[in-house]
């Protein structure tokens, strides 16, 4: 079930909230509600990976009570329930990568492991919390049914973000729901909703068209380009749209999950753009990872050293392939190039735009493709194909898209909020209201509308 399925939207949804709200003030009735409807939401396309979750839940909410309990052992136990962690995602995720590559020196049977949804944010979530228990951040959590919504919790359990414990341990056990929240929470879902059915999944159509040619054959290489645009659009509008109808639905349920994506397409250097992107997986690699290593208070090397760390990670994190490997070295050479050449030079922020948004869109090229091979073949095409330049697909193509990219375009960019900055008169800030709260009615509509007449419209990151 996802977020912009008729399913979720015009059955799911509208029964969880009446039989939520019909708590009342109760906070226990409505945790017990949400914890349900959270593992029936989890078990609708995979019922026997909802038992892959609980068991999950079971044994790091017993590892959290014997870390704080046994002071004395809290290591080897924080050990032992990391090894966990980590041994279900390199069963249920790696494993048949590992042994594929080792079939080529050896032969060995591979059988394809069906991959439990949204694994890889449920275990850095539920690892966050043992971790901050093991350091004595929080307190664990007595109460399971406590532990178990809040890793479960449908708005953020199989595409983040990552939420951190001590983020909203007071609003699970008591937390104040407004009216202001709730509208707030409707505007945001209602914004994620219209990124992804209107603007995702349109740019989806056109990438994974120009993808498919390039696959079979050379393309010319403006197509080339059209794909890597679209797709980088794409990834971004479909990813956040996600977020925002996760920060949204949690808003209207009292929780306040903190941003996950902050303009990532308007940053001027490498640096800029992941503390923009994808926020709390990045801030999870610098609290557990980057910063337990040293960061960047040792010697230089070792300083490159655990950058490379890091990113080697965050591409192994992504997927089992080694594009996503490669990936995220190129992004450790070009964060590393940064923080140890380019921090001291001032480099205009046009230009800065430009060189982050090249390197990106040749990343996500990396990204999106099946395997190396494809990888190169299609950057190649990027900057040379026996194609030629531009072909009569290249036109249709560019016809398709003279509208689509150019709003996907303007809207990476703040502009509502440079608008609403910039107006001052109370008048007008009414009128501005107005004018977006019709916007927001005729986005709802639209998304609707596209709701209805697709069938197939998945979210990119619920592969990892």
């Amino acid at each position: 079930m996802t977020f912009s399925s008729g399913v979720f939207l015009f059955l799911y949804l509208p029964l969880v909230m009446i039989v939520y709200k019909l708590g009342g003030q109760n906070t226990n009735y409505k945790n017990a509600v949400l914890l349900i409807a959270s593992l029936l939401f989890y078990g609708y396309g995979e019922p026997l990976f909802v038992f892959i979750l609980i068991a999950s839940i079971l044994v790091n909410y017993i590892f959290a009570l014997l870390i704080e309990k046994y002071e004395k052992s809290k290591k080897p136990l924080l050990v032992i329930d990391i090894c966990f962690n980590i041994g279900l995602l390199v069963y249920f995720k790696y494993l048949t990568f590992i042994l594929t590559n080792l079939n080529r020196i050896a032969d060995i049977t591979i059988r394809k492991i069906e991959l439990p949804i949204g694994i890889s944010f449920f275990t850095f979530q539920i690892l966050s919390y043992v971790i901050d228990v093991y350091r004595g951040n929080v307190q664990a959590q007595k109460k399971l049914h406590i532990v178990a919504l809040y890793v479960s919790m449908f708005p953020q359990l199989v595409a983040g973000p990552i939420v951190r414990y001590n983020q909203i341990e007071k609003e699970i056990i008591q937390r104040k729901e407004t009216f202001s929240d709730f509208a707030e929470g409707c505007r945001r879902f209602v914004t994620g909703l219209s990124k992804k059915v209107i603007l995702a999944d349109l740019l989806g159509e056109v990438a994974e068209r120009v993808f498919g040619a390039a696959q079979v054959g050379d393309i010319p290489v403006l197509t080339a380009w059209i794909g890597a645009v679209a797709y980088t659009m794409e990834i971004y509008y479909d990813f956040s749209g996600y977020s925002d109808m996760a920060i949204g639905l949690g808003r209207c349920f009292g929780f306040h999950f903190e941003e996950n994506f902050i303009y990532p397409y308007s940053a001027t250097s490498i640096n800029d753009f992941w503390k923009r992107w994808h926020i709390s997986l990045t801030n999870w690699f610098r609290d557990y990872v980057y910063i337990p290593l040293g960061g960047n208070r040792v010697s230089a090397s070792r300083h490159v050293f655990n950058l490379f760390v890091v990113w080697l990670l965050t591409g192994i994190w992504h997927g089992a392939e080694w594009t996503f490997i490669i990936w995220g070295i190129v992004y450790f050479v070009f964060q590393a190039i940064e923080k140890k050449m380019l921090d001291k030079i001032k480099v205009p922020k046009l230009i800065g735009w430009i060189y982050t948004m090249f390197i990106v869109t040749m990343c996500w090229v990396i990204f999106r493709a099946d395997n190396l091979t494809e990888a190169v073949h299609y950057l190649k095409n990027m900057f040379s194909s026996a194609a030629g330049i531009y072909n009569e697909e290249t036109t249709v193509l560019a016809m398709s898209c003279s509208v689509l990219i150019p709003i996907a375009l303007i809207f990476m960019f703040p502009i509502n909020r440079l608008i609403s900055e910039k107006i001052s008169a109370d008048k007008t800030k009414k009128v501005f209201t107005v004018l977006n709260t019709g916007v927001l009615w005729l986005l709802l509509a639209i998304s609707i509308i596209f709701v209805v007449s697709n069938t197939y419209s998945p979210f990119i990151y619920f592969n990892f």
